[in-house]
């Protein structure tokens, strides 16, 4: 089992910056691949970034791709989502996720566990 859990959402201004975090305990952190998604109000769920197990390959969708920076810390057990310049179309929940083995995923069915969710507003 692995629980996982965020923070740092809130409400900016678009223009403006957030770093959400993603907590995981239980079964081993550093041999997962590691992902964000995200859901807007009446919309599915999407893909926003995913990183491998060590940290030496991310991919991005390419709505976000420049703008935000996904990172992990394996000591730490814990993922991260840095935002830059946020607009008003980024607003949603945005969860952690977490695939067993240690390899990319950008396809919602391949993550194993999936955290709570934490909501991002971004003011125009």
């Amino acid at each position: 089992q692995v629980q996982l859990v965020e923070s740092g959402g809130g409400l900016v201004q678009a223009g403006g910056s957030l770093r959400l975090s993603c907590a995981a305990s239980g079964r081993s952190f550093s041999g997962n691949a590691m992902g964000w998604f995200r859901q807007a109000p009446g919309k599915e769920r999407e893909f926003v970034a995913a990183i491998n197990f060590s940290g030496g390959s991310t991919t991005y969708a390419d709505s976000i791709k420049g703008r935000f920076t996904i990172s992990r810390d394996n000591a730490k057990n814990t993922v991260y989502l840095q935002m830059n310049r946020l607009k008003p179309e980024d607003t949603a929940v945005y969860y952690c996720a977490a695939r067993l083995g240690g390899l990319i995923a950008t396809i919602r069915l391949f993550y194993n566990y999936w955290g709570q969710g934490t909501q991002v507003t971004v003011s125009s």
